[in-house]
């Protein structure tokens, strides 16, 4: 099975940069694979949590349901890692979110992920609002 190519950088509509950690490497010298899903919950946590674009709602919170990556490339230390981040579905109490890393300008891995709004109290899934929703469709990738 072929897959498609990786979206650019600029396809991404939000992005966060983390810092690459010596202790990210492995015995081969390069980035652990366990970093990777590091460096996406970094670009995750920062579209979830935003205090210029709140998500949450009251008495809820967000889980991930699902973490798929792809890796394509290695990642060397010292450097950073830009991540880009695109909501790809938007459901009645999840959605879905595209990123892809990037190391001086190559995409090095995407990753697919499923968020799912839960109560709180009864740590069931809860619907999305509606303000919630169009703001997710509005941040929808290409």
């Amino acid at each position: 099975m072929t897959k498609p190519a990786p979206l650019p950088l600029d396809a991404y509509p939000l992005r966060a940069m983390d810092t690459i950690r010596y202790a990210d490497t492995d015995r081969q010298g390069h980035v652990n694979n366990a970093a990777f899903a590091t460096f996406c919950e970094t670009g995750r946590c920062m579209f979830l949590y935003d205090s210029g674009r709140p998500l949450l709602q009251g008495g809820a919170g967000f889980v991930i349901a699902r973490l798929a990556i792809d890796f394509l490339a290695e990642v060397t230390w010292p450097g950073r890692v830009e991540i880009g981040t695109r909501v790809v579905t938007v459901g009645r109490s999840s959605f879905g979110l595209g990123q892809g890393l990037f190391q001086d300008g190559n995409c090095v891995a995407t990753a697919d992920s499923v968020i799912v709004q839960v109560d709180e109290a009864t740590r069931r899934s809860k619907p999305l609002g509606e303000d919630v929703v169009e703001l997710l469709e509005s941040l929808r990738g290409v």
